[in-house]
């Protein structure tokens, strides 16, 4: 019997300033991890991460991987803002509909040539240790971010920062050292107190969850903040465990067996041993842009006609009809189709397959023969492994052997993407923010996140002139002339944004898709 699917779409965004988009990875740089995070609540802890009992007090969340930080300045992985994004927030937030919204500030303004950002703080915010949120608080938060020895992938964004002005108690200017009409997106980031040192030790938010406690591998409690500034948007669930686990062929069994009653991102083959009376199968898309990503400083990468041989032999039909059922949507660069305002889909046909033009460019490049590497792959993501396995397939029909090394997700943080230390990996590379820069910024020559080492001076003259533009339509024409470039340069083997099977125990209701990795937990109600 088919499984009950709910569709749920994202609303197409509007084409304004409010609408921007965001990129990182699935995975950044830094990878220490608390060793050892708790409160004194120990007995909530006790209570929280046992079984389910059936009621609507407790929801228990699978996530896949150990978080890297609770300090939301040097959290790297997309599954750490998942979380955090519940516990923090910033002076806006962005909404299901791609909005930015004013949150921690009640409203903002930008100067016309966009290098000024100015916040009239709300009224009444306050952090979970009971202080209210200040100006200083701001202040302090954002200079944290662009600090190199605090800041995590965030630093080169907000290094554009020149100065934070408090003009008073309510009223704190952000000034640019250039004009930058799409910086709002980057005001997410998470205002902390200045009062706090370590934040990874002790979180401390404004968000609608507050920290109960952490088990490193093992699972972190939250619990309902009552003294939540909006009462439209507070949490419904007062305990909350995210539970980590390893062992992803587990997911359908855990879930069937009780211990779990929420899970997102569901590996397609684990749908059949959900049972359809308990559970309800929500679908979207996984905002990200999943890719062969090739180490474009090491051979035979190096050179652009073997990147575009290896996008020429693969089919991410067929990858998308092994790994998820025939669900995806196909990319061909570094933008995925929840933002509309920049996806480009006549960028999937530059290389529609053909193994004979793939041949002739290995021949062109010297490798009429072939040759052989190694995909990277990180342990923890099933959808990459199988994606993996497929390109080996594809790939072995124009004579490249590859070989599948797969790791565990720390290693993966170090030694693929802190230091390039790599070949190929296949990964997916997602939006933590909602502006093109996001997207896109990661492949300018000298930028930190860089990890495809992708060197192109037409890329970056022309990066270089969008971010500069304050002539919105001349910004957004300038933003698709870089993902040409990355798609024309080949400076990964694009294939799809991955569907996302979210998994939700039918006592619970109201979980909202985002057109950026988001997991807003609070909308998550009992079941009417």
């Amino acid at each position: 019997m088919r499984k009950k699917f709910v569709r749920l779409s994202l609303s197409v965004l509007a084409l304004s300033l409010a609408v921007f988009l965001a990129a990182c990875g699935g995975a950044q740089q830094n990878t220490e991890s608390s060793s050892s995070t708790s409160t004194a609540n120990t007995s909530t802890e006790t209570s929280q991460t046992s079984t389910p009992s059936g009621d609507t007090d407790h929801l228990a969340i699978g996530i896949t991987q150990d978080i890297d930080s609770m300090d939301p300045a040097k959290a790297e992985s997309a599954a750490t803002r998942e979380l955090l994004f519940n516990v923090y927030e910033g002076l806006v937030k962005p909404d299901t509909a791609g909005n930015l919204n004013p949150t921690v500030a009640s409203e903002y303004g930008i100067s016309d040539d966009g290098s000024v950002y100015s916040f009239t703080l709300r009224d009444g915010v306050k952090f979970h240790d009971g202080s209210n949120v200040t100006a200083q608080d701001v202040k302090y938060s954002i200079e944290r971010y662009r600090d190199s020895t605090t800041g995590g992938s965030l630093v080169s964004a907000f290094a554009k920062v020149d100065r934070v002005d408090i003009v008073d108690d309510t009223h704190v200017d952000v000034v640019l050292k250039e004009p930058d009409t799409d910086f709002l997106a980057y005001f997410t980031i998470g205002i902390t107190p200045a009062s706090v040192s370590d934040l990874d030790a002790n979180p401390v938010g404004s968000g609608p969850y507050k920290f109960v406690s952490r088990s490193p591998l093992e699972n972190v409690v939250l619990e309902k903040f009552d003294d939540y500034w909006n009462a439209d948007e507070a949490a419904h669930i007062p305990n909350v465990t995210f539970k980590i686990v390893s062992n992803t062929d587990s997911i359908g069994l855990e879930l069937a067996g009780g211990s779990l009653d929420l899970y997102w991102r569901t590996p397609e083959a684990q749908l059949s041993q959900i049972p359809e009376d308990q559970f309800n199968i929500l679908e979207g898309g996984m905002n990200l842009v999943q890719a062969l990503y090739l180490n474009n400083s090491h051979a035979p990468f190096d050179d652009v006609r073997v990147r575009q041989a290896l996008a020429y032999a693969i089919d991410p039909q067929q990858i998308m009809d092994f790994v998820s059922g025939g669900k995806g949507s196909e990319v061909g660069s570094s933008m995925y189709p929840a933002f509309s305002k920049y996806f480009m889909p006549e960028l999937n046909d530059v290389y529609n397959q053909d193994i004979d033009r793939a041949k002739e460019l290995l021949a062109e490049a010297g490798y009429a023969d072939g040759f052989s590497f190694t995909i990277q792959v990180s342990s923890a993501h099933p959808q990459h492994v199988e994606t993996s396995e497929v390109l080996k397939e594809q790939l072995a029909a124009i004579g490249v052997t590859v070989n599948i090394q797969e790791i565990e997700w720390n290693s993966w943080l170090s030694d693929v993407y802190s230091d390039r230390n790599y070949e190929a990996t296949v990964v997916g590379v997602d939006a933590s923010a909602l502006n093109a820069p996001s997207m896109l910024s990661r492949f300018v020559s000298d930028a930190g996140n860089n990890f495809v080492n992708f060197n192109s001076s037409n890329f970056d003259e022309t990066y270089a002139k969008a971010v500069a533009s304050v002539d919105e339509t001349e910004k957004t024409s300038l933003y698709k002339d870089c993902e040409k470039i990355l798609a024309n340069e080949a400076a990964s083997v694009y294939i799809q944004d991955l569907p996302s099977f979210v998994v939700l125990n039918n006592r619970f209701d109201g979980y909202e898709f985002y057109p950026l990795y988001a997991q807003n937990i609070a909308s998550i109600k009992p079941a009417a």
